[in-house]
């Protein structure tokens, strides 16, 4: 058993002054490598050592069930008490536990059941129909998605405004859904938080019961609690009780989700906070490290204000290596990995940041190539993720109508409204004839007999996409099966769609860049459907088992998002370029370049010893390069901590009008070596007749921008656009 002295031992004066706070609320900010964890449970500990509350009169909330069993597990090591009945848990496993206790009051009945997000999403469908709702004009996941954002704010169906008809169709579904929900017993979670905070501002008994037996209640991760969260905590709080809200506001990254980082200034205001207490000793990272990251952040305006800092010395430079394009960046990366684990540094102490998903793509190839076990932390490989399979799985139609694997995957997706009993039919006829079920489909298109309209489309669509498919590029041809099939409409109509829109796009990418890596240029269709078929091989090979499995060691890719938390000798964050990171999109919302400098704070404080930043001239998007320059994150980063490792040159590269910009690489092509005139007319197989407006890039990877009218203007690889001359 911890004697107070013991308990205390070994606290920075900080953190003791934390920990022994009197009954006050108090907000601890708590910057990255401080000590968090060991903060909040020992305060825990020291309360109930000292007498002041019992192990059933304080409450304890956390984000994850994995930051309570660890709290309490710590908890346990600390005090010989038993934790089993403590309040320590999640808003909704709280929240959860409260309503099982008070299922009368709530409107519940005592076994009610918790829909999962599946289940959820498919009772909003059932809703839908039963109104008779368009799923195209609204569709369910989005409609599910404002749903639960109603309900975070604490809005239920009636409070919600409705400016047309539009909103007025979702705020009609919203109340047939909850109405529903009543019916049959059950309760999502978003309902759960709502739920709750309901039953607490209505009932003032059940109020005053748990303010009075939860006098001290302790947070973790204030800085990711939403609205409703914060208002159901205010709740609890009441006027008497003590709130020890422990976050960094620097650390504010889910905005995305309905965080809301006000809710510590709100927090001061209405508790009346005076003890503000600031943990900035760091037991993580060397001082370069933190200095750079204490210098990005201070960019951003309204923080509550804290610096690192730490006694473990300096350490090494943080090093900025520049590459001509994204390849070169990723075999940049895997030499340096090369080199450490030579030095001795091991795989899983290794991580490999990225802005979004999508830049995993090359990456994974480069790593793949190198053979060196990779593991995706918190998500899935490349060619293993739902939407690239999906997109796939209509090239292998192309391909080979035969595959009753790849037409299963996508017969109904994006859904088409071809049902279980339409499919099992399919089948059916499809073992009878001792055909494939592309054959069984056909067969019965030609009789006539197909009953289905979903079924008779998806023939026709397949039809019309092995016709566009003929005679273009492989890129030209994955670009087509991503919109022609209708993903890209599908995603783009969810609320979450971004990331996987944005992966089916690198999937042209990936097609492109095998076309140019591996085979060349083709001619005809024979050659083209061969390297079609490669490419899908190699998708395969990808997806199969070089990623190392659980317990082996593994270097660690992940999106920032995911790295919150975790900690590395060493952390490679690779395209800190304008538009990848900061995203694009950060200027067009309030607030958005801040959220990605806290993002990029986040990442730059994962890193123990060595840090790499990295960012590549060009780089090929979209199946397109583009050419981009060095993050502005970069230039905040103060000199003297860095380290380049290169410098690239810098050729001009000549458009229309004797304009230039500045491109990497080699010397630019002459105007006289053009294969094609500007204001030219040409034609391409899929977008028909155009006219040449200008050219940039250089010899490796000449693109030519041409106007085709009605298609729009198009920037195409000269490589691989078989353009003829009219």
């Amino acid at each position: 058993m911890y004697s107070e002295n013991n308990l205390l031992q070994g606290l920075n004066d900080k953190q003791l002054q934390a920990v022994t706070l009197p009954h006050v609320s108090a907000l601890i900010l708590a910057g990255a490598g401080s000590g968090k964890t060991r903060v909040l449970t020992t305060r825990i500990a020291w309360l109930i050592q000292t007498g002041q509350t019992s192990p059933m009169g304080l409450m304890a909330v956390t984000f994850t069930n994995k930051a309570a069993k660890e709290m309490l597990t710590r908890l346990t090591s600390m005090l010989p008490i038993n934790t089993r009945g403590m309040w320590a848990g999640t808003f909704h496993g709280l929240c959860n536990r409260m309503l099982r206790a008070h299922y009368r009051e709530a409107g519940l009945p005592n076994t009610f059941q918790i829909l999962d997000t599946a289940d959820q999403l498919s009772a909003i469908k059932r809703v839908m129909k039963v109104m008779n709702v368009d799923d195209e004009k609204y569709p369910p996941k989005q409609v599910m998605g404002y749903i639960n954002s109603c309900k975070e704010e604490g809005l239920r169906a009636h409070t919600v405004d409705a400016y047309d008809g539009h909103s007025q169709k979702l705020r009609e579904i919203y109340d047939a859904y909850d109405q529903q929900c009543n019916r049959e017993g059950v309760a999502d979670f978003a309902e759960l938080l709502l739920r709750c905070y309901e039953l607490l501002e209505r009932e003032p008994h059940i109020r005053a019961h748990y303010q009075q037996r939860f006098q001290y209640i302790l947070v973790d991760e204030f800085q990711d609690t939403n609205r409703l969260q914060y208002l159901w905590l205010k709740l609890l709080g009441g006027a008497h009780n003590s709130i020890f809200a422990v976050g960094d506001d620097d650390q504010s990254i889910y905005a995305f989700r309905g965080a809301r980082v006000g809710n510590m200034s709100d927090f001061q205001r209405d508790f009346q906070v005076q003890n503000i207490v600031k943990l900035e000793e760091n037991y993580r990272s060397h001082s370069n490290i933190l200095d750079a990251a204490n210098a990005i952040i201070s960019n951003n305006q309204n923080r509550l204000g804290k610096n690192l800092w730490t006694s473990a010395g300096k350490g090494e430079p943080i090093r900025i290596y520049d590459a001509y394009n994204d390849t070169d960046e990723a075999q940049f990366i895997v030499d340096e990995v090369n080199m450490l684990q030579n030095e001795g540094v091991a795989l899983g102490d290794i991580a490999l940041l990225y802005r979004s998903n999508a830049q995993s793509r090359i990456l994974e190839h480069t790593l793949f190539s190198s053979n060196i076990p990779y593991r995706v932390y918190g998500g899935l490989r490349f060619f293993e993720r739902a939407e690239v399979k999906h997109a796939l799985a209509y090239m292998r139609l192309i391909g080979n109508a035969n595959d009753d694997t790849a037409l299963l995957r996508i017969i109904n997706f994006p859904p088409r409204g071809i049902g279980a009993r339409s499919l099992e039919q399919l089948q059916e006829a499809a073992r009878q004839n001792e055909c494939s079920l592309w054959q069984a489909a056909t067969n019965k298109v030609g009789e006539g007999k197909l009953g289905s309209k979903g079924l008779d489309g998806f023939v026709a669509l397949i039809r019309h996409m092995v016709d566009q498919a003929y005679g273009i590029a492989l890129g030209e041809v994955a670009e087509m099966v991503t919109t022609v099939s209708g993903l890209m409409a599908h995603y783009q109509n969810d609320k979450e769609g971004e990331d996987r829109i944005e992966n089916l796009k690198e999937l042209v990418t990936a097609a492109v860049a095998f076309s140019k890596q591996d085979l060349g240029n083709h001619h005809n269709m024979e050659e083209d459907a061969d390297l079609m078929t490669q490419f899908l091989n190699h998708a395969s090979l990808e997806a199969g088992d070089h990623q190392a499995d659980v317990g082996h060691e593994a270097l660690q890719l992940m999106t920032v998002h995911a790295a919150k938390g975790l900690e590395f000798h060493t952390v490679f964050i690779s395209g800190v370029e304008e538009g990848l990171f900061p995203h694009e999109q950060a200027a067009y919302e309030n607030g958005g370049l801040e959220e990605e400098r806290r993002l990029m704070y986040v990442a730059v404080t994962r890193a123990r010893q060595r840090l790499y930043l990295s960012y590549a001239q060009s780089r090929m998007l979209h199946g397109q390069v583009r050419y981009g320059i060095a993050s502005r994150f970069l230039d905040e980063i103060p000199a003297e901590l860095t380290k380049r490792l290169n410098s690239k040159p810098v050729a001009k590269s000549y458009a229309a009008g004797g304009q230039y910009t500045a491109k990497p690489g080699v010397p630019p092509v002459a105007h006289s070596s053009y294969p094609f005139k500007i204001g030219q007319s040409v034609r391409h197989g899929k977008f028909g007749e155009g006219v040449v407006v200008s050219y940039e890039g250089n010899a490796s990877d000449l693109a030519v921008k041409i106007n085709f009218g009605s298609a729009g203007l198009k920037t195409l690889m000269l490589e691989y656009a078989k353009l003829e001359k009219i």
